[in-house]
């Protein structure tokens, strides 16, 4: 990934404005190579490549190579590689790694750390930066009644916080870490290999994690809301309910 950071890479249309890139593909390659290599019996669900495997397996490996595509390919440099292990219906270890930062960000089902310089730190959440990043990204399956956008504007939300939007699953790790106080997206999310490690770092941290309206995860109208405290989960929620309350 280092290595055609900044190149003239080819693109790999998916949709209207989404690609894969060559280095997307490499690294899934890569890390593809890692787990079959360990785990042959294993089933593995891949952002590009998709479900590969036996099928029904108990354990099934959800990998995202390169989230933040987007900004890789516009030589900025805040992109995660995502990986989770799920076994039956829980998520048991995952790891989000930051290559430009050399921080990987993961979990053991028990206890949640950050590893630089070969150095694990456990992480603790913290809504002290006010900083709540919001995902812009489609898809808005709960539009019209809810746009994250809208909360950039609300006079609540600008009194209470500052918005971040930094495309990459990243910062879902980083509420883990105590470098955002919260972070909102629309969608459904169960088995995503963009989200499922971010949520299961910020769980087993001590984060409030939910749907877009308080609800159980994967309920619902879906949804993520994550927060490094009940008081700002509250806060987000609120603002939330403001677009539809009908909903709640």
């Amino acid at each position: 990934m280092h290595a055609m950071y900044g190149a003239s890479l080819t693109r790999f249309q998916k949709a209207v404005g989404d690609f894969a890139t060559a280095a997307d593909i490499e690294a899934e390659n890569t890390i593809l190579d890692v787990i079959r290599t360990a785990r042959p019996d294993d089933a593995v669900t891949a952002e590009e490549s998709g479900c590969t495997g036996p099928g029904g397996a108990e354990r099934m490996w959800l990998v995202d190579p390169l989230c933040g595509t987007l900004n890789y390919a516009a030589r900025s440099m805040l992109v995660a590689v995502n990986v989770a292990l799920r076994v039956g219906s829980d998520i048991t270890v995952a790891a989000s790694a930051d290559p430009f930062a050399k921080e990987v960000f993961w979990t053991d089902g028990d206890h949640a750390y950050v590893r630089r310089d070969g150095v694990d730190e456990g992480l603790t959440p913290s809504p002290d930066t006010r900083l709540v990043d919001v995902n812009l990204d489609p898809p808005f399956p709960n539009e019209p009644s809810f746009r994250a956008v809208r909360l950039l504007a609300d006079p609540g939300f600008i009194a209470q916080f500052r918005p971040r939007v930094v495309s990459t699953t990243l910062a879902v790790a980083w509420v883990a870490a105590g470098r955002r106080a919260a972070y909102v997206t629309d969608g459904h999310l169960r088995d995503s290999v963009h989200f499922a490690s971010g949520i299961a770092l910020c769980q087993v941290a001590g984060c409030v994690v939910t749907g877009i309206h308080g609800q159980p995860l994967h309920t619902g109208a879906g949804g993520l809301v994550v927060a490094a405290d009940q008081e700002t989960h509250a806060a987000v929620l609120e603002l939330i309910g403001k677009q539809c309350p009908s909903d709640r």
